[in-house]
């Protein structure tokens, strides 16, 4: 923990079409080594084949609501002991995580170019099947599982 004062938080730059701060995390976030145009190319051409704007908008919205968690597992050391403990998530935590699953989901998929594969998956994120999706609700399993430690909390 943080001697001092809490990180203030940053508020992130919206995107250059859209103007969404959420598409402008979600760019950030497929950057791979400063690499912004790549990423935004990558981004757009999925958005376009989505179909107009507006559907498009809806669909990562919808992608990134399914996945974001609700509950996640921190382990705590507690007497020698270390526990998993289950612990409510923020919602600009929940929304990292949910990009940065779809984000890994859709690296890890086998179409040909990664337009394809972001794409599909934020498509099957939004009709609440895919990896991405699975990856929450294993996440929600284990919570549940170890609902038993939830006194460890603090």
């Amino acid at each position: 923990m943080a001697r001092r004062r809490a990180a203030e938080k940053r508020i992130p730059q919206p995107d250059t079409r859209y103007g969404s701060g959420v598409f402008g995390k979600f760019i950030n976030a497929l950057m791979y080594e400063g690499k912004k145009a790549v990423a935004e190319s990558i981004f757009y051409g999925s958005l376009d084949r989505m179909g107009t704007k507006q559907e498009a908008g809806d669909v990562v919205q919808s992608a990134i609501a399914n996945v974001k968690p609700s509950v996640e597992v921190r382990s705590r050391r507690v007497g020698g002991a270390t526990y998993p403990v289950p612990i409510p998530v923020s919602p600009s935590r929940a929304q990292a995580l949910a990009i940065r699953w779809i984000i890994d989901a859709s690296r890890k998929r086998s179409e040909k170019t990664m337009v394809d594969r972001l794409t599909a998956e934020l498509k099957s994120a939004s009709s609440e099947t895919g990896a991405a999706v699975k990856k929450r609700v294993d996440t929600h399993r284990m919570a549940a599982a170890n609902q038993a430690f939830v006194h460890y909390r603090w």
